[in-house]
């Protein structure tokens, strides 16, 4: 199944994008709802907080008094962190079991206002993020929901930056307009990305790369995208992943690159990368195995020196609102080697980075093919490769 995981700082609206992702037909877990359930009347979570606060976090009817609570642990990270150790795991259990009863296939959503502060983002397919301006929050708090203003701006300042929340954004919802403006926003998200990738990945298969060959100028978001990915794919393969780096040229500032982020993934041996269960968990994660993987034929990498082959296992992504490609390669082996020569070469040396992105702006409008187009670049990286090797012995370079 899918995992969504939605977030927002308080005020921001994700409530109601949880709700029309519900209506849209999502399994839809609130993590409010479920922070509320672990504290009530009786329960044990319940009873460790007043172990901890005392009765001054209890109501007189012996419920939580949720607004005393918040006007300790807001004002006290030791205090926040206290309780935040005796209801996570708890909400983590009652998430699991609820994960657990979602019908196969269908599409999750977790709604976690601190997703981006516990740094969960990694653990999820997909993160959707609800954003607007702290003085729209600060309306929306004051008035439909009565906050007294400092109040208000206290929530919004122990939460984390707008900067910190894009970061870990993979879709942005911006909420700064209409409902009606937000909602649409929800419905194309559903439409255009959430739906079909939850599709590839019950099917197991890749989004397609576009056949034209098309190059664009530099993202400076591509770096960022790249973390997000490698942040997922390292915390699903663990040990067995030695390293995963960012290549190709979305990895090169400046430089002019088709819209695909290229990873590769560290093995001990290639034979590691055909283990069941490391090409399971990638496939899981969103990342399905390529057919006919086995050796490389990029024009980049297709050949160095003694015009060896070098192997390696492909794999797409489900993705199809991001367009990726993972080669699982033996680390230091000549291919994984090749890629960081290449990558760190054109960011140390600026005019051969110029070079380059000039003549893939002239194959690309000049190859009918995107295959057409990577041989073309042959001729030139087979030369390439020979002054960037000699780069490296001048300067010390080393594969890391």
């Amino acid at each position: 199944m899918l995992r969504v995981g939605l977030t927002g700082g308080i005020g921001s609206g994700k409530s109601t994008v949880a709700q029309r992702l519900r209506e849209l037909g999502a399994f839809v877990i609130d993590a409010d709802q479920l922070a509320r359930e672990v504290v009530a009347v009786d329960s044990a979570g319940l009873a460790a907080i007043r172990q901890r606060f005392g009765d001054v976090a209890m109501a007189p009817d012996g419920s939580l008094d949720r607004g005393a609570l918040g006007g300790i642990v807001f004002a006290d990270e030791v205090a926040r962190k206290d309780l935040e150790a005796i209801t996570h795991p708890l909400i983590s259990a009652r998430t699991r079991s609820l994960l657990e009863s979602a019908a196969p296939g269908q599409i999750v959503v977790h709604e976690v206002p601190l997703l981006a502060e516990l740094d969960m983002a990694a653990a999820y397919h997909l993160t959707v993020v609800v954003g607007a301006d702290d003085d729209i929050r600060m309306g929306r708090l004051t008035g439909g929901r009565g906050f007294r203003p400092a109040d208000a701006r206290a929530r919004i300042a122990v939460q984390v930056s707008d900067r910190a929340r894009r970061a870990a954004a993979d879709a942005w919802l911006d909420n700064n307009g209409t409902v009606e403006a937000l909602l649409a926003q929800v419905d194309a998200l559903w439409r255009d990305r959430i739906v079909g990738f939850n599709d590839n990945l019950m099917s197991g298969s890749s989004s397609c790369l576009p056949e034209s060959a098309t190059v664009v100028a530099y993202d400076d978001r591509w770096p960022g995208t790249a973390a997000r990915l490698i942040a997922r794919v390292a915390l699903a393969l663990g040990e067995r992943a030695v390293d995963v780096q960012h290549i190709g040229s979305t990895s090169v500032p400046g430089l002019f690159a088709r819209d695909v982020i290229d990873l590769q993934v560290g093995v001990r041996a290639l034979s590691d990368a055909d283990e069941d269960e490391l090409v399971r968990t990638l496939a899981g994660k969103g990342f399905p195995r390529l057919e006919a993987s086995g050796h490389t034929s990029r024009g980049d990498l297709a050949r160095i020196g003694d015009k060896t082959r070098w192997r390696e296992r492909s794999h797409g992504s489900a993705d199809p609102g991001r367009t990726a490609r993972l080669q699982v390669r033996e680390v230091d082996g000549p291919a994984w080697r090749g890629a960081l020569l290449l990558r760190d070469w054109l960011r140390a040396e600026g005019a051969e980075r110029d070079t380059y992105g000039a003549l893939k702006v002239q194959l690309a409008q000049s190859s009918t093919t995107t295959s057409e187009y990577v041989q073309a670049k042959g001729p030139w990286l087979e030369k390439a490769f020979v002054r960037a090797d000699a780069w490296a012995g001048h300067i010390g370079w080393g594969a890391t």
